[in-house]
Formats: C-alpha cells, sequence, structure tokens
C-alpha cells in the first residue's frame, strides 16, 4: 500500500492560499491512482512541529545509549519524523514564498528531518524517494524577471532535498498570486491565471506520472 507525505505550511486556508490548493489537487489526483493509499498529513500552520533544541541537535551525533533523558525525549519527535519521511513512497511539500524564503515552520521540520550520517550525507535514507514541491509566490522570480537574484525557495530546497537528501525532485510554480489582489499588479492577471492552470495541469501530470 503506497503512502504519500503531505506537508503544508501557508498561513492561509485552502480557499486563499495557491500552494494548498495545488497540493489538495495533487493529493487528490494521486489518491485516484492509489485508491487503498495512506496520506500522512502535517498541516505546520496549525501544529507546527518543535523547533531545533540544543538537546535536539546534539543528540543526532550522540551513541542514544549515552543520550541524557531531555536529548531522549528530543530525538524521539525527530526520529517519528524522520521515520515519516523514510517510509513514504512519495512527498509533497506546499512551499509558499515568504520574505524571499519558506516559512518558518517548514524550516523546522526540514530542521528535524535532516539528519547527517542517515537521511543526508554520503548514503541517505531517503535518496531517489520522489518529492514535489509546490512552491508559490506572490510575484515573480523567474530566470531574466529582474527579481530572479531573490529566488531563494527553490534555490534552497533543491540544495537540501536532492543535493543534500538525494531525493527525486520536482517544482510546481504558482506565480503572481497577488495579482488579483493588488491594484498595481492588476496588468498581470491573465498571467497569473494562465500560471494557475499550468500548476494545476502539472500537479494532475505528475501525480499520475508517479503512480505509473
Amino acid at each position: 500500500m503506497a503512502t504519500l507525505l503531505h506537508i503544508d505550511s501557508s498561513v492561509l486556508p485552502v480557499e486563499a492560499s495557491a500552494s494548498r490548493a495545488v497540493a489538495a489537487a495533487f493529493r487528490s489526483h494521486w489518491l485516484e491512482q492509489h485508491p487503498d493509499g495512506t496520506v500522512v498529513h502535517h498541516d505546520l500552520a496549525a501544529r507546527p512541529v518543535p523547533h531545533i533544541t540544543a538537546d535536539a541537535h546534539t543528540a543526532g551525533f550522540a551513541d542514544p545509549a549515552g543520550h541524557t533523558p531531555g536529548q531522549a525525549a528530543a530525538f524521539a519527535e525527530r526520529l517519528r519524523l524522520i521515520e515519516e519521511l523514510e517510509q513514504a513512497d512519495a512527498v509533497l511539500i506546499g512551499a509558499p514564498m515568504y520574505n524571499f524564503s519558506i516559512p518558518s515552520t517548514l524550516k523546522a521540520w526540514l530542521d528535524n528531518v535532516i539528519l547527517m550520517g542517515r537521511t543526508a550525507g554520503e548514503n541517505p535514507s531517503v535518496k531517489g524517494i520522489p518529492v514535489t514541491v509546490v512552491a508559490s509566490r506572490g510575484g515573480s522570480y523567474a530566470p531574466g524577471t529582474p527579481r530572479e537574484p531573490f529566488e531563494y525557495v527553490q534555490n534552497y530546497l533543491k540544495a537540501v532535498l536532492a543535493d543534500a537528501l538525494g531525493m527525486e525532485l520536482e517544482f510546481i510554480v504558482p506565480e503572481l498570486t497577488m495579482a488579483p489582489h493588488n491594484p498595481a499588479m492588476s496588468e498581470l492577471v491573465p498571467l497569473f491565471e494562465a500560471s494557475r492552470d499550468r500548476a494545476f495541469e502539472q500537479a494532475a501530470a505528475r501525480a499520475k506520472r508517479l503512480a505509473a
């Protein structure tokens, strides 16, 4: 039975969030292909995972037999999240751009699951697992645009998910999501609509391709 690990990090509800809406569409298409599949869903805005503490960090580099009670408790939470990632057949992440980067809640989840010598390092335990990231943004940071130098979401997540963890990464990028709400961007609404429609099409195609 296939398992999809679904991570949402937008602070907005699905009707107001491009990343949540497109991720929900992907999830729906994935379930159509896997009617008996399991979805493990983390809504990091509603239920954030703990940020890394000194105990959680140092426990990752220490022999478990020598963990202090504080290290043992902190590492148990990390281990639960790591095992969810390792056991997933596919991973789906909603990653809206906030202030040029990812939400802090998503960074906290990543800090928990990235463990040198296990999920990262010479032989990552999650190598080859397909991960789809819905990287929504209010403007455009695509190559050739004036704001291209400020694109830190895809650049960062590629370095972490693909380069460090060895996962098979694909981005879906609904952009210009502020165009319908910002009068100064009104002329960009058609481009936003095209980007939104393309994102939903890519979500459907990616989910079906993974099933195949």
